[in-house]
């Protein structure tokens, strides 16, 4: 990957949710085999292949606890309990203010509970990605993550409300929806239950 291709997308992990599927405990801590937690495992796949990131987290985390290094960018979001499609238009409101990204031209919304991504296959995506298209991985008839919107979609984003992510703003955009079939299973692969671990 090109230091050029790498500056266009703009990485933005998901991980202020609640995760109210998994039980009593932060899932963001839930320990992997390798001892990694699940989030710093997420991050990290992430930041072998973006040049930008953002990891969102809620108002009140503390990034160390959670076990992400001084390093990391963060974006704190006030709105996290009103559900997934808040923190998504928060948070992309803030880059959208960035001066330094004004040259990125797409954002990949990746959630942070997918630890077993490759990065090559967040590579391939980044270089499909364009500034007016959305871009979504599938294989075998199954839809993956990331899903990365073009900066023209941003507003569109920016104007989420609720629970349901960003589905309202692919189906309002649907011609320029493009699904690209990869076998990385990892990007189909995120966890809800603490059985998904296993």
């Amino acid at each position: 990957m090109s230091s050029d291709t790498g500056d266009q997308v703009v990485a933005l992990v998901m991980a202020a949710g609640y995760s109210r599927r998994f039980g009593a405990d932060d899932k963001r801590l839930a320990p992997l085999a390798d001892g990694h937690s699940l989030l710093t495992a997420s991050v990290a796949k992430a930041r072998q292949a973006f040049n930008q990131l953002r990891v969102v987290i809620r108002e009140d985390d503390d990034p160390s606890l959670l076990g992400l290094a001084d390093d990391v960018a963060l974006i704190r979001v006030r709105h996290a309990h009103l559900g997934l499609g808040a923190s998504i238009a928060e948070a992309v409101a803030i880059l959208s203010r960035d001066p330094t990204l004004s040259n990125t031209h797409a954002v990949a919304i990746l959630l942070g509970d997918m630890p077993w991504i490759k990065p090559e296959g967040l590579i391939a995506l980044q270089q499909l990605a364009t500034r007016d298209t959305i871009v979504r991985p599938c294989h075998a008839g199954k839809l993956g993550h990331p899903v990365i919107f073009g900066r023209m979609l941003w507003p569109d984003l920016e104007a989420l409300t609720g629970a349901s992510g960003a589905r309202e703003v692919i189906r309002h955009h649907a011609a320029r929806y493009h699904q690209y079939d990869l076998q990385d299973v990892g990007l189909f692969g995120d966890v809800d239950t603490p059985a998904d671990l296993l």
